[in-house]
């Protein structure tokens, strides 16, 4: 499953254990539990559907098959989320990245399309590659020889169409968070002009398939026996229950932050540290001196770096603090969050923390002028849903 902007107070985007780089200038990486399905998926193939569908072949040509099979599985995955990304960039959404998990891919985007059209295209690439690539696929196992007599590479080719095409499909059905939903929200976007109405009203579609993919799960254990597939039925349909509660709430959240800005968050000017300095100078300097624990920080010529976090001092062997330069530590400037004052401030609910454990440096200019902490977010919003409880109900 493929989900778009997926909601971060639940955390069901899933934390990067490996990175794999850029593609076409958005960082790609890939957390452990991708690994796991990439296992399942060579394991059926080669000792159970291959062998069915192209016998006669030895162990080891099922189990090569299936191994390339699963990583070009990942491929399309992939594709499918760079195609949701590329478009977005297109389309003046800024990109953080992509995360490969457990159910596909999240593509992670640093601020939101201001029109139903515009999220309605970002949307519908990512199932369409899908459908596609599924197209594609298919048609190479019949110009490779696909038939009633298949051999191994058509079967293969076949199967990576049929699942291509399962994924495409899966994705449009009108369930938030799923892509469907996500077009189905941009419909009713457009009709009404009210973002947070369309979100709730296709949350909740999202909740009632979520039930009924729960209900299938539990009939298929119990009246036919299939203990995988029902308790794969019924984890993914919890999953996205709690998915679509999350970005019901989210749209709410978004409704009681409108018209708050970066700026009118952001603690301004904060200090900044120089990138050449010691660790050691760093922590007498700076951390010991002053109340807080992160510091942006600037090269030789004034520009700013990157970000100096305390996690990353912690990293640092006291014998090697007098010789290790900042420089050498600090999180990238291309790797943390960056706005203007003038950005709403919904656009940072959905940052990750990543190295910068969750700041944003907010640049006007090319200047540093404040910088915000997941705590700032925090307390903004305990704050607007404190007003929006002790707000009068009026009377009719």
């Amino acid at each position: 499953m493929h989900c778009f902007a997926l909601w971060r107070i639940l955390r069901y985007e899933m934390n990067e254990n490996l990175s794999l780089g850029r593609i076409g200038g958005i960082h790609v990486g890939l957390n452990w539990s991708l690994l796991v399905i990439a296992a399942l998926i060579a394991w059926s193939l080669a000792t159970g559907i291959l062998p069915l569908s192209a016998p006669g072949q030895p162990s080891s040509a099922y189990w090569v098959a299936g191994v390339v099979a699963a990583v070009v599985y990942l491929a399309s995955l992939l594709a499918h989320e760079l195609a949701h990304s590329m478009v977005a960039m297109r389309r003046g959404v800024r990109v953080e990245g992509i995360t490969l998990w457990l159910f596909g891919g999240v593509s992670r985007f640093a601020s939101e399309t201001s029109s139903p059209g515009s999220q309605a295209l970002i949307i519908f690439v990512g199932p369409l590659t899908s459908l596609v690539l599924g197209a594609v696929f298919y048609l190479l196992s019949i110009a490779v020889g696909g038939g009633a007599q298949s051999g191994l590479l058509p079967v293969t080719l076949a199967w990576l169409g049929y699942l291509n095409l399962v994924l495409g499909v899966f994705n449009l059905v009108p369930a938030f968070p799923l892509d469907g939903g996500r077009l189905l929200q941009s419909l009713i976007w457009l009709r009404t002009g009210d973002r947070v109405r369309a979100t709730s009203v296709a949350a909740r579609v999202g909740m009632v398939f979520a039930y009924l993919l729960i209900a299938y799960g539990l009939a298929t254990f119990i009246f036919a026996g299939n203990l995988i597939g029902g308790v794969w039925a019924v984890f993914l349909g919890w999953f996205l229950l709690s998915a679509a509660r999350s970005e019901e709430a989210a749209g709410l959240l978004r409704q009681a932050l409108s018209g708050t800005t970066v700026a009118d968050v952001m603690t301004p000017n904060p200090v900044q540290a120089p990138d050449d300095t010691t660790v050691e100078n760093a922590l007498h300097g700076y951390v010991l001196a002053s109340r807080h624990s992160t510091f942006p920080t600037h090269d030789a010529g004034g520009r700013l770096s990157g970000l100096l976090t305390m996690a990353a001092l912690k990293n640092v062997a006291p014998d090697a603090r007098e010789t290790t330069l900042i420089k050498q530590i600090i999180c990238p400037l291309d790797s943390v969050s960056t706005a203007r004052p003038a950005d709403p401030i919904t656009n940072l609910l959905g940052i990750s923390e990543g190295c910068s454990e969750g700041r944003t440096l907010v640049v006007e200019d090319g200047r540093l002028v404040g910088i915000i902490s997941p705590s700032d977010i925090s307390r903004l919003v305990q704050r607007s849903l404190a007003g929006r409880s002790r707000a009068p109900v009026p009377s009719a």
